[in-house]
């Protein structure tokens, strides 16, 4: 969109009549106004005083933006007014201001007009257009000055970019954003590299977002790869051919993704008005909107469960009821400790487990009532249950919370536009909250007697089904190695560790480090067995697996499937088993090595337990896999 279709003759003042900076802003409100682009010109003069009140648009350089985005516009507009004298309009740099440039845009303003708007800033920097801004001697000519303004910008982009491939952007994204997230985004670059494609990768990883995406860089792709098991932001990304796929298939597929997206094979992504993302998942083989909701809440309570969790274990090293004020082995820092872990980091662990999923299913708008819904799970149970539905409760919490959210936003979709400004900070809170709180109160007590039933259960299980669970659990670690198998085995330990059951992270623990440090091994003792740079891999593998990040196999896995995957499944099921037969607990949900002191039982037999399932596995690498040298 140019410049002079929202700048037009009838809104443009060369000789403003004002002498103060509130004249200024009537004159040119009454210029829009009369020229039919208003619905309501007080409303829209209130908003851009309000804008004004939280700081001035006077930029300096003699130039002054006054700015709203307000449903009292009718159509998005740009007023221009000229004083040649000067008008103090409280600039930064103290100068009076000659040109002003007012822009109206609507509540729905699309983000081609944003950057319209953006474009126009960027050229009134340019000293020689304001220049000749100021000396145009009609209306007609102020509109000639912008239009050559815009196609001289146009053909230095052109020179610029034409000679270079189609450009590419992609973001990656995991529920952990620890590996797969940043192997999925070198596979990209590396893959890119190779087909002459440039291409640039936002991460979305546990660190947060890193090498953010630029609206500008958006504006130019020719096409953009979402690669994520997680929410990521898409409607940046509307009006483009939009490939979106789970995480994993960038790490295994890369060129298959670029080639796609260079011959533009992807719908144009519309957006909230048109094909939703998860809809878009779906027809591109990703995982299901259940799937995707439930990681963006797993993703985002991590945290407090990993730290948390490990600060209450650490709490124990002075006595397993050192944090009572009453016991003998009462410690102050510990009680400190426990209190961090258990009391707040814990305690906000559902909560935020239900605020993330139900913000994922309906935006912003369903974090507040799935957060509100959470806390009722932990807190409204039945009379003599701690904790209340736990785990269980917050995830039918999160989302009752996301799906009753977009309910109350589709039944207020036909107000009048004059309550746009309330549906999200009064509307949406209160009914969503509301009704949300409402069930939750009413079903919370008969989830609470199915949670502490079902946790019963499983604490009183022995013997061999003990066993036969820590060899699923452990196995379910290696199948696809950060998967929604593994994701769904581990998301199991958490529960478990939230209703203090400890054996079974424990056991999912010894089972996700198994695959990573068995191929490190096999690397090592089979080098006829493996290329080069695995054999290279093959060194970090020891550490990431010591550390408990089962994605460092992922490669190997990737490139022979068929013999990596079964060997490192069984001897991750073999160290699950035994770590259920010498009833080993671990009160930490993640670290690895770092926690082996934190281990409830004997450490040496957790210890054995990892290192026997390694050997298997390492062992059955070494005879499955083909001597290179044969080949």
């Amino acid at each position: 969109m140019k410049i002079t279709d929202l700048l037009k003759e009838d809104t443009i003042i060369l000789d403003l009549q004002a002498t103060s900076k509130a004249d200024v802003i009537d004159e040119l409100v009454s210029k829009l106004d009369e020229a039919g682009r208003l619905n309501d010109k007080q409303a829209y003069k209130d908003a851009i005083l309000e804008r004004e009140s939280q700081s001035t648009t006077g930029i300096g350089e003699g130039i002054a933006i006054p700015h709203a985005k307000t449903s009292a516009v009718a159509t998005p507009a740009i007023v221009f007014g000229r004083a040649k004298e000067g008008i103090d309009y409280e600039s930064l740099d103290g100068a009076p201001s000659h040109l002003f440039f007012m822009i109206a845009a609507s509540e729905g303003a699309n983000q081609t007009h944003l950057e319209t708007l953006s474009r126009l800033s960027s050229f009134l920097m340019d000293k020689d257009f304001r220049q000749k801004l100021e000396e145009a001697s009609s209306e007609a000519e102020v509109m000639t000055v912008i239009d050559a303004k815009e196609q001289e910008e146009s053909e230095e982009t052109q020179q610029e970019t034409g000679n270079q491939a189609s450009s590419i952007l992609a973001v990656t994204g995991c529920p952990t954003g620890i590996a797969h997230t940043y192997m999925a985004a070198d596979k990209l670059k590396e893959t890119a590299s190779e087909m002459g494609i440039t291409i640039k990768v936002e991460t979305n990883g546990s660190g947060g977002v890193k090498n953010r995406l630029t609206d500008e860089e958006i504006e130019q792709a020719d096409a953009i790869i979402v690669a994520a098991d997680t929410k990521i932001e898409t409607d940046r990304f509307r009006g483009k051919p939009l490939i979106q796929v789970p995480v994993g298939k960038a790490i295994h597929q890369p060129k298959e993704l670029l080639n796609k997206a260079v011959n533009k094979d992807a719908p144009i992504y519309q957006g909230d008005g048109g094909q939703s993302s998860d809809e878009n998942n779906q027809n591109s083989g990703g995982r299901s909107g259940f799937y995707k909701h439930l990681m963006n809440g797993v993703s985002n309570m991590l945290p407090f469960v990993v730290g948390g969790g490990i600060l209450i274990a650490i709490s124990f090293l002075w006595g397993i009821n050192s944090a009572d004020p009453a016991n003998d082995d009462y410690n102050r820092f510990a009680e400190m400790l426990n209190t961090i872990g258990g009391g707040n980091a814990f305690f906000l662990m559902v909560p935020v487990l239900a605020g993330f999923i139900a913000s994922s299913i309906a935006d912003r708008p369903g974090f507040a009532p799935g957060m509100i819904a959470g806390l009722i799970a932990i807190t409204s149970g039945v009379e003599g249950a701690d904790g209340g539905s736990g785990f269980l409760g917050g995830l039918i919490a999160g989302f009752l919370a996301g799906y009753v959210t977009l309910f109350v936003k589709k039944a207020m979709q036909g107000l009048p536009a004059i309550f746009d400004g309330l549906k999200t900070v009064l509307l949406y809170p209160v009914f969503a909250i509301g009704i949300t709180g409402l069930i939750m109160l009413l079903i919370n007590p008969p989830l609470t007697t199915i949670y502490t039933g079902l946790s019963s259960w499983l604490e009183s299980l022995g013997g061999s089904n003990l066993v036969l669970l820590g060899l699923l659990l452990g196995g379910m670690m290696a199948v696809d190695m950060g998967g929604p198998i593994n994701k769904a085995a581990y998301t199991f330990g958490i529960a478990m560790l939230d209703a203090d059951n400890f054996t079974f992270i424990a056991a999912i623990m010894a089972g996700g480090m198994v695959p990573p440090l068995s191929l490190a091994v096999a690397t090592t003792m089979f080098k006829n067995k493996f290329t080069k740079q695995e054999r290279e891999a093959g060194k970090s593998a020891y550490a990431l697996g010591a550390f408990f990040i089962t994605e460092g196999a992922i490669p190997f896995a990737a490139a022979d499937p068929a013999r990596v995957i079964p060997s490192v499944a069984i001897g991750s099921a073999i160290a699950g088993g035994l770590t259920m037969l010498f009833d080993i607990g671990l009160r930490a949900p993640h670290g690895g090595i770092v926690v082996a002191g934190l281990v409830e039982g004997n450490p040496l037999l957790y210890l054995l337990a990892i290192l026997v399932g390694t050997a298997v596995s390492a062992a059955m690498l070494g005879f499955l896999k083909k001597d290179l040298r044969k080949e």
